[in-house]
């Protein structure tokens, strides 16, 4: 089990579920501060433009976090 590093492992997971937490966040931010709910415009609305809007915001934000995790 030489080749396992548990601290390595652990620092991962912590960072991978505070990484979701932050994005998550920031997606419920970020429907805060839209007009309308992002659910609404998207399912009963059919709004693709928002979609493709939200994922490339969600996406961005990802990279982000990504970035700040791995240094």
């Amino acid at each position: 089990m030489e080749y396992l590093n548990f601290k390595a492992l652990t620092a991962s997971i912590v960072y991978s579920v505070l990484g979701i937490a932050i994005l998550l966040l920031s997606f419920y931010l970020f429907n805060k501060l839209t007009p309308g709910t992002l659910r609404r415009e998207i399912v009963e609305e059919h709004n693709t433009a928002l979609a493709i809007i939200a994922a490339a915001f969600m996406l961005a934000v990802a990279v982000i976090i990504s970035a700040a995790i791995h240094g």
